[in-house]
């Protein structure tokens, strides 16, 4: 069932990286729709050890399938997991 969900919103085309960050990304959001910052997805076990740029491209690449959103009210390193997810 799980393998069927990841198929439908697309996140079994993720590298190990984007599933890495993109997870950590949820694990930080306490409620939908929270902002977490760039440094507490970083600082994440499934993050911390990613080289820099590895990281960015990641982040960088989730946002631009949508898979992140900017957050509201910040011009940069604040990110939202698109509310579909977070309440997953």
């Amino acid at each position: 069932m799980l393998r069927h969900m990841e198929h439908d919103v697309g996140l079994q085309d993720l590298t190990v990286m984007e599933m890495d960050v993109f997870l950590a990304a949820h694990a930080a959001t306490g409620k939908a729709g929270t902002a977490v910052t760039s440094d507490q997805i970083r600082g994440h076990e499934l993050t911390s050890k990613l080289a820099q740029a590895t990281y960015h491209r990641a982040l960088r690449s989730l946002v631009a399938m949508g898979l992140l959103e900017m957050a509201q009210g910040y011009k940069t390193r604040h990110y939202v997991v698109r509310t579909d997810f977070a309440n997953r």
